[in-house]
């Protein structure tokens, strides 16, 4: 298979997981099990779910750190920390001045009723879009330079999909296997 633009590799928005940015966390977790049951099982699962607004266009993600952080309504309080920051001593500081997961996991997992995607979701910024009709080269350019998990797929204004860092890197073992092979 010889993969040349970002169209031969992306998940179409139809195959992946989408909820209304009015839907609860809650929806959200169960769009992404439905979808990740439906999805191609030769394929990496769904990792994060697509954001529409009443027009039906994508506007943000909800990725699996969203989740998790969507939960504890403390870290609205934490500014972002450089990595080299984080020593376990100063993780664990972090959570008693912050008062981080101190209510039961039951009643925090309840919770999820009650907190919508749009309150908690991650708006891409304009380098996490590419064209469908870009070269798979600038693609993982993009996504390398950016560290991005994935990148949102575009034709003309239109999100149609997903460029997956998981699927990029196991067509890139396929092609350096069977170059070298």
């Amino acid at each position: 298979m010889k993969i040349k633009v970002v169209r031969d590799l992306m998940v179409p928005l139809a195959e992946y997981a989408t909820v209304s940015q009015d839907a609860t966390l809650y929806d959200a977790v169960m769009a992404l099990e439905e979808a990740q049951f439906k999805f191609d099982q030769h394929h990496y699962k769904h990792r994060a779910v697509l954001v529409y607004d009443e027009q039906q266009k994508v506007v943000g993600k909800l990725s699996q750190l969203d989740v998790l952080r969507g939960l504890e309504p403390g870290y609205s309080e934490i500014k972002e920390i450089e990595v080299y920051e984080l020593s376990p001593s100063y993780i664990k500081s972090m959570m008693k001045d912050f008062n981080l997961w101190q209510t039961p996991m039951e009643t925090i997992f309840k919770n999820a009723r009650d907190i919508f995607v749009k309150d908690i979701m991650y708006t891409p910024a304009e380098g996490e879009y590419v064209r469908e009709e870009t070269n798979i080269d600038e693609a993982i350019h993009q996504l390398v330079v950016g560290r991005h998990q994935s990148l949102l797929v575009t034709r003309g204004e239109e999100v149609v999909g997903i460029l997956r860092l998981t699927d990029v890197f196991m067509t890139v073992c396929e092609m350096i296997k069977k170059h070298n092979s």
